[in-house]
C-alpha cells in the first residue's frame, strides 16, 4: 500500500558508498555562483564578468533511514560525503561529496525520521533513465 502523494523508496534517497540510507519525501533546490564583475581603469561600468564556482544547496524533508541503515546505526550528524539520487520519469539527478549544514528534528520515540536536513553539493550529474 503506497501513501498518494509520498515518493516512493526509488524516486529521491541518500547513498553512501552505493549504499541507500534514507529515503527522501520532498527537496528544493537552488544553486548558486560566485561571480564577480571585472574593472577596468577610466570605465565607468564593468567591462566583463567572471564566472565564479557553482554551489548546489538542496532543503530536504522528510528523511526516513532505511532499516538497514538504522541496523549499522546510522546517525545523521555523522553522515559526510554522501549522494542525493532523484529519480524522475526521463532522467536521474545525482548529487555527489554532499555535507549536511543543518539538521532540524522533530519526532516520535523509536522513529528515525528527521525532518529538515539542508545539504551542500560539490557535483551535479544528469543522466538519462
Amino acid at each position: 500500500m503506497s501513501i498518494a502523494g509520498f515518493p516512493t523508496s526509488s524516486d529521491i534517497y541518500l547513498e553512501v558508498n552505493g549504499t541507500k540510507v534514507a529515503v527522501v519525501q520532498s527537496y528544493t533546490s537552488k544553486a548558486s555562483k560566485t561571480s564577480r564583475a571585472v574593472e577596468a581603469f577610466g570605465e565607468a561600468e564593468p567591462v566583463a564578468t567572471v564566472q565564479g564556482q557553482t554551489v548546489h544547496t538542496l532543503e530536504l524533508t522528510r528523511l526516513y533511514a532505511t532499516d538497514e541503515a538504522i541496523r549499522d546505526g546510522l546517525d545523521f550528524y555523522t553522515l559526510s560525503d554522501f549522494s542525493l539520487v532523484i529519480c524522475k520519469p526521463d532522467r536521474k539527478i545525482i548529487y555527489s561529496n554532499c555535507q549536511w549544514s543543518s539538521i532540524g528534528e522533530a519526532g516520535t520515540l523509536g522513529n528515525m525520521v528527521v525532518e529538515k536536513v539542508t545539504i551542500v553539493a560539490a557535483k551535479r550529474i544528469e543522466m538519462e533513465a
